[in-house]
């Protein structure tokens, strides 16, 4: 059986601007980039393709039928905190301000070690997205100022299962 993992210990990068292609990507696609940490990530996001549903009405049988549409990975609504002088932060900001589309990269706490692979690598999602917003949040007095940021996911997810 499989074991579970928390979501602590993750972390997510950004890339340089990357645009979108006619088809998928894969891993070889990501290979080449410099990535940089985004630091205070206190909230992860949703990733992940959703097919729209096409729905046609047929009279003679009273019933809708239902079909699978196009794919989208969705928004990923990220919350950090904030840390004025993160790299990370940053690039994240500045990809905000343009229009490109950017690779990012998150790469989960789920690597084990066994004696196959004594320098095990974890689980990694690749994806290319628009920073649509990114904004600063407050809260009640005992909160840190918060930086909320939304990726527009624009391709598919590619998901590197872990090297234990």
């Amino acid at each position: 059986m499989a074991d579970l993992y928390p979501v602590a210990g993750s972390k997510i990068y950004i890339g340089p601007a990357k645009a979108t292609q006619a088809s998928d990507f894969d891993a070889s696609d990501f290979s080449a980039l410099s990535w940089t940490l985004v630091d205070g990530w206190t909230q992860m996001g949703t990733v992940g393709d959703a097919s729209q549903v096409i729905t046609t009405a047929l009279i003679n049988r009273g019933r809708d039928v239902k079909q699978k549409g196009t794919k989208n990975a969705g928004s990923m609504q990220n919350v950090f905190a904030v840390i004025g002088d993160d790299a990370g932060q940053i690039a994240l900001l500045a990809a905000e301000a343009s229009p490109s589309n950017y690779a990012f990269k998150i790469a989960f706490d789920d690597a084990a070690t066994s004696p196959a692979s004594p320098v095990p690598t974890p689980t990694i999602k690749y994806f290319v997205g628009l920073v649509t917003s990114a904004q600063e949040a407050g809260g009640a007095a005992n909160t840190v100022r918060n930086l909320n940021a939304t990726i527009e996911i624009n391709s598919n997810v590619v998901t590197v299962a872990p090297n234990p």
